[in-house]
């Protein structure tokens, strides 16, 4: 039970430290560095989709279940961007018309992508509970995540910072834009049990829905502008070594 806690619990921390940043950095983060660690952030997520979820996923069901299972998170992710008002980090504004303020919308859409990350622990953590599913992936795809929180969470709490909000404040809901990942990791966990069989589903659904984040959010607000060959470098970083991670641990 401790194991299962720590390896939900990892993720949350790694975005907790990231929204620390706030503290030790001016108002506004250099654009270079953003635009690297949000690279970095893609690459991490893009391997723990492809390493930690599909692969496992193909060798537990076959081509069609994957499929299925990778479009459904496409399109759950799909769905709640477009039914639910958020503010990305860069100032766009998606989903219906909403009166809520600039913070709790810039809440909203970290909090939407996050959830499908806590998913994907709880699946995988089901899925070394309940089938053949190492528990050691699931362990690096926690470790992961959380590599990938970190300057998620710095990218999130420094925009708030540079819209007037106090560091305390911003270091907040930073931190509360992770608590909904071991939130959806349990919930997954509590469906263990009928989980079994669907494992070769629900794997790919949190890959697609992760994939969603990266295609949708990551990759075009590193792209704007100057210097997007710091985006490449970083996917690059982030990618091999979350690959490493999981060979290795797993």
């Amino acid at each position: 039970m401790n194991a299962i806690l720590t390896a939900l619990l990892i993720p949350l921390a790694g975005t907790v430290l990231g929204s620390a940043f706030v503290f030790f950095m001016k108002r506004d983060m250099p654009e270079l560095f953003q635009k690297t660690l949000l690279g970095f952030a893609s690459g991490v997520m893009v391997a723990a989709a492809v390493w930690s979820l599909i692969m496992p996923a193909m060798d537990m069901g076959n081509i069609w279940q994957v499929t299925i299972g990778l479009l459904g998170g496409f399109a759950f992710l799909l769905l709640i961007d477009y039914i639910t008002p958020h503010l990305h980090p860069n100032g766009g504004q998606e989903g219906p018309q909403s009166h809520l303020s600039r913070t709790t919308m810039l809440a909203l859409a970290v909090t939407i992508h996050n959830f499908p990350e806590g998913m994907a622990v709880g699946v995988a953590i089901a899925g070394a509970v309940t089938s053949d599913f190492s528990t050691a992936s699931a362990v690096a795809l926690a470790i992961g995540i959380a590599i990938q929180n970190t300057p998620e969470g710095a990218i999130i709490s420094m925009p708030l910072r540079t819209a007037g909000n106090s560091r305390l404040k911003a270091f907040v809901v930073g931190s509360l834009s992770g608590v909904v990942e071991p939130i959806g990791g349990a919930l997954v966990l509590l469906l263990a049990s009928a989980a079994t069989t669907a494992m070769p589903y629900l794997l790919p659904f949190a890959a697609g829905a992760m994939l969603y984040v990266v295609i949708e959010e990551l990759i075009p607000e590193a792209s704007q502008g100057k210097h997007s060959n710091l985006n490449t470098i970083g996917f690059a970083i982030g990618f091999a070594m979350m690959m490493v991670l999981d060979v290795v641990l797993g």
